[in-house]
């Protein structure tokens, strides 16, 4: 039997240069395998494992430097050459009697391949049994560095579970073996990820620091996958600077990144969903310009952008954002992850509701979860619960049909974000799920609010005073619901109690009017012809009251005059006060 030989340029002989049907795997191959990822030599290192065909074909358990090469293999699929499907092809070989007579160091590198594949369908509780054994065992024996692959990847597997204190504590281990014995290049991936766990703790500050010093130690080198994944960790701290379009130019740059590496697409499925998600807070951000666009700028003299300029921008922009998800979810289906896969119909829900079209909204939400629930993914089960919150608490605000039953559902969805929230260090998704069980406590329906009031102090928790974000916005959107309703109550206390103030009778009559049309006003979709129907008053007192408080134009002519809908397919129709439907009102002729 001939042995594979290893020149100093390459891992391993070409196929067809070897004559042998079951290749010995030289302990120099699995050396320099692993001397390239130290020293993040990507290219190199997949160029040797393409000329190790034979050895993948006819592998053999028993084979000396076999579970070596496997646990070294395993490290390079997850680098990015190769599906899982080919590391646990390999770990079949392995049955009951040849796993009985594994060596202790054996037995670790079979564990750590089992672990990674694991990890790499998501099944992250399996995952990390199997690093508890690896690492258990590779203290045991000092076995330095399978300990710094076991706690990198450990410290990955606890933070998509939203348990960053116990993946920082790993993540500050792997970095500190690897850096004892020299490895700086290696440690980049572990400050990116580093970078990530300080981030989602709200550490924006130390995240950036840790960014800058990996993307330094990895500038020189061949790693695109690493190199991508600081690019779009930029992106989101961009995102959450409120930066948009300089967010989207650091995915854009991942994804360069990305596709010169034939062997990692799920990276480019990723930046895209990020980038979908910044979007999709432009394309808020310019809702909310839209519908406070004056009504007569033009007559007005007033510069800018016409109102009809901006429905299409946002038009557009809705329609690139559809693009993206849906390109990111055929790459999801092609190199699967489920978790991929929940995120595009988590965005894809929350761009429907923001065009107010509820019943795909729901779809979506619906769908996120159940991808969710089949990894027990709590994190993106809670954001899933959390849009179903907000879908169901939109059909209340607008009345849909069945709105009683919408209104119950809108609090078990909302529960059910809360607990599993709970079961996550993950900041922002419990700063939602409080703010908008409270939105949902103090809806129209429920009217609880103290309970309310209860939730918004736990959100506030959790909130970053620094950011004013759309999580600040439904907060503030909260706390104003609970504000108006606090200094209502005490009005008309006093008033009960015989406490008027010297006022007179018609003067106490205008207080109240005060109080209650520009209430009516709301839930009547703003029309003061159904206000004044509904009170059995004149629509000239209704629009008297209204423009006193600031909240109609004093044109009396203009104020219930019907509107023509702008050119905007696409665009939503009202939602209450999650959505006001966008229109150009008929020129006054």
């Amino acid at each position: 039997m001939t042995t594979v030989v290893l020149l100093e340029s390459d891992a391993a002989m070409p196929e067809s240069q070897s004559s042998s049907s079951q290749p010995l795997i030289p302990e120099k191959l699995v050396a320099i395998l692993k001397s390239d990822i130290d020293s993040r030599r990507i290219e190199d290192g997949m160029h040797r494992l393409a000329s190790c065909g034979k050895i993948f074909e006819s592998f053999d358990p028993s084979a000396e430097n076999a579970a070596a090469f496997l646990g070294t293999l395993a490290q390079w699929c997850d680098i990015g050459y190769g599906e899982p499907e080919l590391v646990k092809r390999l770990i079949a070989t392995y049955g009951r009697k040849s796993r009985l007579k594994l060596t202790v160091s054996d037995y670790i590198h079979v564990h750590l391949a089992e672990g990674m594949v694991a990890m790499a369908e998501e099944m992250l509780d399996t995952a990390i049994d199997h690093f508890d054994i690896v690492q258990k065992l590779a203290n045991d024996i000092s076995a330095w560095d399978v300990t710094a692959v076991v706690c990198h990847w450990m410290a990955r597997c606890q933070r998509k579970k939203g348990q960053y204190e116990s993946a920082l504590k790993y993540i500050t281990r792997a970095r500190e073996v690897q850096q004892a014995h020299g490895h700086v290049q290696n440690e980049g991936p572990a400050r990116v990820l580093e970078c990530l766990i300080f981030f989602e703790r709200g550490d924006r500050k130390h995240a950036v620091n840790k960014l800058r010093e990996a993307e330094t130690i990895l500038s020189g080198t061949d790693d695109h996958i690493t190199l991508g994944n600081i690019q779009t960790t930029y992106g989101r701290i961009l995102q959450r600077e409120l930066r948009y379009g300089q967010a989207i130019k650091h995915y854009e740059k991942a994804i360069q990144h990305f596709q010169k590496c034939e062997w990692k697409f799920g990276n480019i499925g990723r930046a895209l969903v990020d980038m979908s998600f910044t979007r999709l807070l432009m394309a808020r951000h310019l809702r909310q310009t839209i519908e406070a666009f004056p009504e007569r700028t033009q007559k007005s003299g007033r510069k800018g952008p016409t109102r009809a300029a901006l429905v299409k921008e946002l038009s557009n922009l809705h329609q690139i954002i559809f693009t993206d998800l849906d390109r990111a979810g055929e790459i999801y289906k092609e190199h699967l992850s489920v978790r991929g896969i929940g995120r595009v119909h988590l965005i894809r829900g929350h761009l429907y509701l923001e065009r107010g079209e509820l019943n795909l909204a729901a779809e979506e939400g619906t769908n996120a979860y159940h991808s969710a629930e089949s990894r027990q993914d709590r994190i993106l089960m809670g954001s899933a619960r959390n849009l179903q919150c907000m879908v169901e608490n939109a059909s209340v605000e607008e009345e849909v049909e069945g709105w009683a039953s919408h209104a119950v559902a809108s609090q078990d969805y909302a529960r059910d974000a809360v607990e599993l929230a709970s079961d996550t260090q993950d900041r922002r998704l419990l700063a939602s799920a409080y703010t908008w069980y409270g939105l949902t406590l103090s809806n129209a329906f429920f009217n609880q609010r103290d309970r309310a009031r209860e939730a918004m102090d736990r959100a506030a928790e959790y909130l970053e005073s620094s950011v004013r974000d759309h999580l600040w916005e439904d907060f503030q959107r909260l706390r104003k619901r609970l504000m108006e309703d606090s200094a209502l109550e005490p009005k008309l206390l006093q008033w009960a109690s015989g406490e008027i103030g010297g006022k007179s009778f018609r003067q106490l009559g205008e207080d109240f009017a005060d109080l209650v049309i520009p209430r009516i006003w709301i839930q009547e979709k703003k029309k003061v012809s159904r206000v004044a129907a509904r009170l059995t008053i004149s629509s000239r007192k209704v629009r008297r009251v209204l423009v006193r408080l600031g909240l109609l134009e004093a044109e009396p002519h203009l104020a219930d005059e019907p509107s023509k809908s702008v050119e905007n397919k696409g665009l939503p129709r009202s939602r209450g006060r999650v959505r006001t439907i966008i229109k150009l009102r008929a020129p006054h002729r």
